[in-house]
């Protein structure tokens, strides 16, 4: 029998591109990159102080006994779920509520209250931790606080797997719709990593680039850390057309996969097995694929054994295909990462554009594939895919149809 369909029917986002989807999708176009020197936070003695940072939030009505519980990788979640519920037209009522959900990937946790406190009982000698600690540093606290936001009482819970996090809430938002758990689920990723006790995690693993994040190209020295927010809105086919919905694209499929290898070193056979079972669960063959938003951390590793793992799969029609990694513009937001690439490849799909790899200045016989170096690309594009590929060997693609 053949499986119900899932659909999108809204997108929202924040990072440093822009405070909504629209925007972000622009400086996208535009091959804009946010990378920049840090200004919101303290950096202390911190080497790095570059990054792509939301230099101003939107207005965004939450209510201000509300923002006191809140962590901010919490209220990026809820601008973002707000934005794409709007673009949906999806109205939550008592006669919906308990059939509407939401899935939220998060990598880290509410770091920011997490520094606070350590902060203040460490150097400033207080004897105590700020009441709300708990429930603002949680990782499930951003699915939590877009449910009370929005109304939801559906299947509510957030998801972590580092930078796989968004696209492992986007296939496990897709199961509960395909077992019939929910109608809608309001599903993405989040991450506010700008913090000092992070940056200086990063610091000591030797990844990040002392300038900008250049993936593919033959001098890359390195990701970007950057923060942000997607989120889209999942139906069943059936109920987004018996309500009236614009339909922007399908979520055609996922696969997952892990590595069981390296708690940080990359596989060639983990990608490579994620990007099949996508294709396997979407029902695609390789050649029906136009585009694929890389991982595309700007690292040497990760770089070239993601060039080999999509020759792998897609064998010569690899060369045909267009990738690009759009962390060179909005960094790598690690667990909101795969949200803010879904903004991407619906796009893409939309418009017949693929987004370039920005900052791109060396060819690298490694990297050989289309990288789309710097500026967009007009061509059709029916079928674009997303790969998340993560620290602890954690493995998750999407497939975008056009709708």
């Amino acid at each position: 029998m053949k499986r119900p369909r899932i659909v999108i029917t809204g997108i929202g986002g924040l990072c440093g591109l822009g405070t909504d989807a629209p925007a972000i999708w622009d400086s996208m176009r535009a091959g804009h990159s946010a990378i920049g020197p840090l200004t919101n936070g303290a950096l202390h003695e911190l080497k790095i102080r570059i990054g792509a940072e939301i230099k101003q939030l939107p207005e965004h009505g939450i209510d201000r006994k509300q923002l006191v519980s809140m962590d901010r990788f919490s209220l990026l979640a809820v601008i973002a779920a707000k934005e794409a519920m709007r673009q949906s037209g999806l109205v939550v009522d008592e006669n919906n509520t308990n059939r509407v959900g939401t899935i939220v990937g998060v990598g880290v946790c509410g770091w920011e209250a997490i520094e606070e406190n350590y902060r203040a009982i460490l150097l400033e000698g207080k004897n105590r931790a700020g009441i709300f600690t708990v429930p603002k540093v949680m990782p499930g606290a951003a699915a939590g606080q877009v449910s009370m936001n929005l109304g939801l009482r559906g299947p509510v819970f957030g998801v972590t797997s580092a930078c796989s996090s968004s696209n492992h809430a986007f296939a496990t938002a897709m199961d509960q719709l395909l077992l019939g758990r929910a109608d809608a689920i309001v599903a993405g990723g989040t991450d506010a990593p700008l913090v000092w006790g992070v940056i200086k995690g990063w610091e000591a693993l030797r990844v990040v680039a002392p300038d900008t994040c250049r993936p593919f190209s033959a001098d890359r020295q390195g990701l970007v850390l950057g923060e942000g927010a997607g989120m889209a809105v999942l139906e069943t086919y059936e109920h987004a057309i018996a309500r009236g919905a614009t339909i922007l694209a399908e979520l055609a499929g996922t696969g997952m996969s892990g590595d069981a290898s390296d708690i940080v070193a990359p596989t060639v056979e983990g990608p490579t097995a994620a990007m099949r079972a996508c294709l396997l669960d979407a029902g695609l063959a390789p050649e029906e694929v136009d585009y694929i938003n890389a991982h595309g951390t700007g690292t040497k590793a990760n770089d070239q054994i993601e060039t080999a793992a999509i020759k792998r799969v897609f064998g010569a029609h690899a060369h045909k295909l267009s990738v690009s990694s759009t962390k060179s513009m909005h960094a790598h937001c690690l667990g909101a990462s795969g949200a803010l690439e879904m903004i991407a490849c619906v796009n893409a799909v939309r418009e017949g554009l693929v987004p370039p790899t920005a900052n791109y200045r060396e060819a690298d016989a490694d990297c050989d594939l289309d990288v789309t170096p710097n500026v967009a690309k007009a061509r059709p594009v029916r079928v674009a895919i997303s790969n998340g590929f993560a620290f602890g060997g954690t493995n998750a693609v999407v497939a975008v149809k056009a709708a």
